[in-house]
């Protein structure tokens, strides 16, 4: 039976975009190969019309020249077809890609729908209130120990503000005017002798002897007490 129907064949596949582009693209580099060597051609024509003189052999060149323009002519025509079909070619297949980037674009972000579904199941806002609830709490509980350590010891907390700062008032006025009368604070003036002696209530020290020495005592032209002779001759 195989041999007098024959065998089905399989059908190839159709040809991608890129497989027509690049036949297409294949065929148009031909072609313009072929406008290029007759291009070539015109140009020895050319040159052959400018040395010939006016006649029949002008006229059979450029007879030459007329039909390989034709020739040029068809060819571009031809070129300018196949860049039209490239174009069309490269807009679908610009088309597909953008389609094709579309699909994976869905694909993934239906992917990342499904995870972010996942992870906001384990995720709920009324635990993360609570969260926050209690962190406050607990910043409240340490704000509160921090002051307790910080708590200053032997400190009465009924110290009226007001009433300091006026006893210190009182105070640098009081150093104040102590520094206007006497050049220098009472704290930092040595302490009088009468005022000494009054308060220990000592006997004066006898006249007698204090003048006996004031008298026996000799001094020298400077007021200084004068040296004895014998202490200088030993």
């Amino acid at each position: 039976m195989r041999r007098v129907f024959g065998v089905k064949k399989d059908k190839e596949p159709p040809p991608s975009i890129n497989d027509a582009s690049d036949r297409i693209n294949k065929r148009g580099e031909s072609v313009d190969d072929k406008i290029k060597r007759l291009d070539a051609e015109l140009t020895r024509y050319r040159e052959q019309i400018k040395k010939t003189r006016p006649g029949p052999a002008q006229e059979a060149v450029k007879a030459r020249a007329m039909r390989v323009l034709k020739q040029k002519r068809m060819y571009e025509g031809q070129r300018d077809m196949l860049y039209n079909q490239t174009f069309n070619l490269d807009q679908v297949a610009f088309a597909a890609e953008g389609i094709k980037d579309a699909q994976q674009t869905m694909t993934a972000l239906k992917s990342a729908n499904k995870e972010l579904k996942g992870m906001m199941k384990t995720v709920k806002i009324q635990d993360i209130d609570n969260l926050q609830d209690e962190m406050m709490d607990l910043m409240d509980v340490s704000n509160e120990i921090q002051e307790t350590l910080g708590r200053s010891y032997n400190v009465p907390d009924d110290i009226d503000e007001e009433e300091l700062m006026g006893e210190l008032d009182a105070l640098e006025a009081d150093m104040g005017m102590e520094t206007e009368s006497d050049g220098m604070p009472s704290y930092l003036q040595p302490d009088k002798e009468s005022d000494m002696d009054s308060e220990l209530n000592l006997p004066s020290a006898p006249s007698g002897h204090t003048a006996g020495r004031n008298n026996a005592q000799v001094e020298d032209e400077l007021g200084l007490p004068a040296v004895p002779r014998a202490s200088l001759r030993g």
